[in-house]
């Protein structure tokens, strides 16, 4: 595992260097990778693909692909992003799907390890964000267990890229005052205390949350949440085919059967989703001459 140290670029300014202050100078914190090679470059990248749309890749996460040696990817990296792979990379599906057979996270994690130690520069490409449910963090441990270089270069998460596709506000002054992600695949006795998860002032994303629809209703419920809560379903969010059914708490278990299968599936919930109508002024207008160019639903 790659350990950071520190270099500094001095400007006009008061600063602190290494613990001690001077006069005169502002430093600029640069991270040296001291266990990359030569060409400062890890054995392996974790890199996150953002929630489809290529336009949202980072510069760093695009250098990496169009360098890549090896790609292995998920299932949720979009037809778009990988062609603008190395056309001479060696490309690995590893994607996964509930209820569907695929490759077991061990087997991942001695993939990367086994194509690392030919030499080649390996890409690990997660849709979204690779330590956002993205199983980065044991990919790395994994890869850290070997001795081998690596580094994670983030992406745009679901939940950030679908609420700005959608116009939903996770966060905002008086309404909502924090966010919590919750994979919808652990909600069945994994976590009891829904309580936990209900607070005023909070806004709470469900991935992978469509299957469990049934149980997030009914726990929530029962904590306490009101029924009238406000939430959007987002179906494929910022892709062209992206959908936004808008409903509320007491809806969700027949949103559920009526969504049954569409994937991927982000859940977003609390009072913020109201506030989408009124951001949105110029697709409402579109949909009352009807015309819905964003898949918009309500119910």
């Amino acid at each position: 595992m790659s350990t950071d140290s520190t270099t500094t670029v001095n400007k006009t300014h008061d600063t602190i260097t290494n613990g001690t202050e001077t006069k005169g100078t502002v430093s600029a914190i640069q991270p040296v990778r001291t266990c990359f090679s030569a060409h400062d470059q890890p054995a392996v990248s974790l890199v996150g693909a953002g929630p489809g749309d290529p336009e949202l890749l980072t510069l760093k996460a695009l250098k990496a692909i169009q360098q890549a040696e090896v790609l292995v990817y998920d299932r949720l990296v979009s037809d778009a992003i990988l062609a603008m792979a190395n056309p001479e990379a060696e490309l690995i599906y590893v994607g996964k799907r509930c209820g569907q057979p695929s490759m077991k996270q061990e087997a991942i994690n001695q993939l990367l390890i086994d194509k690392a130690e030919t030499g080649r520069y390996v890409v690990r490409l997660k849709g979204g964000d690779p330590l956002i449910f993205g199983r980065g963090g044991e990919e790395g441990l994994a890869l850290a267990a070997k001795a081998i270089s690596f580094e994670f270069v983030p992406g745009i998460t679901a939940a950030i890229g679908c609420a700005a596709s959608t116009s939903i506000p996770l966060t905002h002054r008086e309404m909502s005052r924090s966010v919590t992600l919750v994979t919808g695949h652990v909600v069945s006795g994994a976590l009891p205390a829904w309580a936990q998860l209900i607070g005023a002032g909070q806004t709470i994303v469900f991935y992978m949350g469509l299957e469990q629809a049934r149980e997030i209703q009914s726990g929530l419920t029962l904590g306490g949440l009101h029924k009238d809560t406000p939430l959007a379903v987002v179906i494929k969010g910022c892709t062209p085919d992206e959908q936004v059914h808008v409903s509320s708490l007491g809806n969700l278990t027949k949103l559920g059967q009526t969504l049954k299968g569409q994937s991927p599936a982000l859940l977003i919930m609390g009072d913020v989703v109201a506030l989408r109508a009124t951001l949105n002024q110029a697709l409402m207008c579109d949909e009352a001459r009807g015309a819905n160019p964003k898949g918009v639903f309500y119910g």
